[in-house]
């Protein structure tokens, strides 16, 4: 008899609230679809300074490696490959690529060189392969992609930096100033209310974030007012709603989802006093890991629970079976 195909899973559904496909789907979209909007008005209004190219190449190679290790992980696991028939599930696949390509677009800046985005945008895809951890779901990776690829890209390629924040605002002035803050805010508080559930995130990272500058004020004495001046660019915004609140790499629980918001402020706070750069995303990276490994360290446990169980549950077994015969002996 011929074996069945095995049933592919999507764990990141249970990540969202009531693991509604709906609620990733709608989500999946507004990000891409408000991304793509980003990158066009950026280049041709706000005055990004990437290149066209630049963008396109980050997307090319996103999309290039999303397929590739579909193919790869289909064969390695005997699966059949995700459903490419119509130009919906060609959409729907494509787009975790074409938003990871799109934010590694805004986010890098490398002079003219168009290298450091298809191997920011190559690491990212593979990060979602290479650094998964078990969960009660089946497995799951626990980086923010773009995040992951964006680090690695930096720590690789000293002469590659990160976009500068004025570029978001930068050919605007007056009220437009405050058009591109208000519309992140909005936008993103509204998808994170109605679809994915991650304010609380949202709300421990932005009480972390106030909590460990005066901590910082009170210990390096500076200027009252300069250490939450950061919290009112557009950059901040968008870190603060689309970077750090990624439903696929974050808690679903409420009180994890806080503890985790703030754990990012907390080590961003360190990692200011220690003079340490692109200090954002370097504390989400390391937060993250913490989560990896915390979720690793939870599996095992788990297992060797129930490793104990079963010699205890076998004996008891045993002497159940065994009573009545006794009892049959006795009569």
């Amino acid at each position: 008899m011929k074996a069945s195909a095995p049933v592919l899973r999507n764990v990141t559904l249970s990540y969202y609230p009531n693991s509604d496909p709906r609620r990733r789907m709608f989500a999946l979209w507004f990000f891409g679809v408000l991304i793509l909007l980003g990158t066009v008005v950026g280049h041709t209004v706000l005055g990004f300074e990437q290149s066209w190219a630049q963008v396109v190449v980050a997307l090319l190679a996103a999309c290039a490696f999303q397929y590739g290790l579909e193919v790869v992980d289909a064969r390695a696991r005997r699966r059949p490959m995700r459903p490419l028939s119509s130009i919906s599930e060609i959409a729907i696949f494509f787009m975790p690529a074409w938003i990871v390509g799109h934010a590694l677009g805004l986010l890098i800046y490398a002079g003219d060189r168009l290298m450091p985005f298809a191997f920011a945008a190559a690491a990212a895809i593979s990060s979602k392969v290479v650094f998964r951890a078990p969960t009660p779901a089946g497995s799951q990776h626990f980086f923010n992609p773009s995040n992951c690829g964006m680090l690695i890209t930096l720590a690789l390629f000293p002469s590659v930096g990160l976009a500068p924040p004025y570029h978001f605002t930068e050919n605007l002035t007056g009220l437009a100033a405050w058009a591109v803050p208000a519309f992140v805010l909005v936008t993103g508080i509204s998808v994170h209310a109605l679809f994915t559930g991650r304010l609380p995130i949202v709300a421990g990272w932005l009480i972390g974030f106030c909590v460990q500058a005066l901590v910082r004020n009170y210990i390096a004495g500076a200027m009252s007012i300069a250490v939450f001046v950061p919290m009112t660019s557009a950059a901040f915004s968008l870190f603060t709603l689309y970077m750090i609140p990624d439903p696929a790499t974050t808690p679903l629980n409420r009180s994890r989802q806080v503890l985790f918001g703030f754990a990012v402020a907390f080590v961003y706070g360190v990692l200011l006093l220690t003079h340490i750069v692109f200090g954002l995303f370097v504390a989400l990276g390391i937060v993250s890991l913490g989560r990896g490994l915390g979720l690793y360290a939870l599996a095992l446990f788990r297992k060797s629970q129930v490793a104990a169980a079963r010699p205890a549950a076998a004996v008891a077994s045993t002497l159940s079976s065994a009573a009545p015969a006794r009892q049959t002996i006795k009569t």
